[in-house]
């Protein structure tokens, strides 16, 4: 966003992200377009045929070693592009959630059995991944699940409920959290890889959300689900230490998604106060317009400055857990505060469906509570004061 755009640091600066990014942007132009867009909304998802489309364009999995079907590369590309969808308004599209926050579980943590089933399908979009991690008593809060998994002879035999699971409509494979020891705690719960045609799976209706209607979201149910014991992901009790390394390369996910709304949202209002005019004059021309959009540039220059940060240390892996919170509190935060400023500064047509911005107001709600809510990001970086 050329007026607003913080300047690209070196880690950044590579021929590969660019021709990443414009095959990226070829290709959402034209899939991701308004009309398609406003199908999804009305659909409450994005087509299954998409996700096909996507992971032959090379889309999907861009981080998986090649020798599973993807290309091999590291974060950088999974944040271009979130950059694009974003750009189109299209991150409802839930490419980052199955790429960049599932697949690396049965990267790092899977067997070759595991990998070689799982993820060259993944790659080509023709397994549709979903994590499901939350309950209906069990929100932020992960060591209260009741979702139970015990095991019988060499099986393991599931029962539970998960509830606000994205993918969740299409996903044709789900990572599930379940407690294999319920008097152990966190050391108590294991992951699964559950395929969805699985006897005793059950998937209720799609939930009805305040935004974000386009990413298909619903409860699962088990019941008496049994699953051979090779579905352990990893080891035994190790769930939750998995989930708790995992979680901070999805809060930056979540960070750098916030921050691509805001400067489409930035985009769309600079665009907005230059072509509108009120009492003669551009609403640009006028101080009011000027400082708050002054406030929201240096809000949105402080958000993307330090999520580079985070984004170097994830690549040198040493992004901790504190400061992924830090970025994923603080990021989408502003998010709400700078799209809360542009509907304002487009008046009543920010309030117009129509207008993207008003989707974006909508969306940018859920940032704020997934992922684990802001409180619990402040919980856990007092933790490190």
């Amino acid at each position: 966003m050329s007026a607003l755009a913080v300047p690209t640091p070196p880690y950044m600066q590579d021929e590969s992200l660019e021709i990443f990014a414009r095959s990226a942007g070829r290709f959402l132009d034209d899939h991701c377009g308004p009309e398609e867009l406003a199908a999804w909304r009305k659909a409450g998802s994005s087509p299954p045929d998409l996700w096909k489309k996507a992971g032959a364009a090379g889309l999907l999995g861009v981080t998986v070693p090649p020798e599973y079907g993807g290309a091999g590369a590291d974060f950088r590309f999974e944040a271009v592009l979130i950059e694009q969808l974003a750009a189109r308004n299209a991150l409802n599209f839930a490419i980052p959630l199955h790429s960049a926050v599932i697949l690396p579980y049965i990267v790092e943590y899977g067997t070759e059995a595991q990998k070689c089933r799982y993820l060259p399908s993944a790659v080509a979009g023709e397994t549709i991944f979903a994590i499901a991690m939350t309950e209906p008593s069990a929100g932020s809060d992960l060591q209260g699940m009741k979702t139970t998994a015990v095991r019988d002879g060499d099986d393991f035999v599931i029962n539970g409920q998960k509830t606000f699971i994205s993918n969740g409509l299409l996903a044709s494979t789900v990572i599930v959290a379940a407690k294999t020891n319920s008097s152990a705690g966190a050391k108590g719960i294991s992951l699964f890889l559950v395929d969805t045609n699985t006897p005793g799976f059950e998937r209720g209706p799609l939930l009805h959300k305040m935004g974000q209607e386009a990413r298909d979201t619903v409860e699962l149910f088990f019941s008496d689900m049994r699953i051979p014991g090779d579905a352990l992901l990893g080891e035994e009790g190790e769930g939750f230490a998995m989930l708790m390394r995992n979680l901070p390369q999805e809060r930056l996910v979540i960070a750098w998604q916030a921050v691509a709304m805001i400067e489409a949202a930035l985009t769309a209002t600079l665009g907005y106060v230059r072509e509108r005019k009120a009492f003669g004059r551009q609403l640009l021309d006028f101080q009011n317009s000027q400082f708050k959009l002054a406030e929201c540039k240096t809000d949105a220059t402080i958000a993307k400055v330090f999520l580079h940060h985070c984004t170097e240390r994830l690549l040198a892996g040493t992004l901790d857990a504190a400061t992924a919170s830090m970025a994923k509190y603080w990021i989408t935060e502003a998010q709400g505060r700078i799209i809360d400023q542009c509907v304002q500064l487009h008046g009543g047509y920010g309030y117009m469906d129509e207008y993207p911005i008003s989707q974006m107001y909508r969306d940018a709600r859920g940032y704020r509570i997934y992922g684990g809510a802001n409180e619990i990001m402040k919980l856990l970086i007092a933790r490190s004061l």
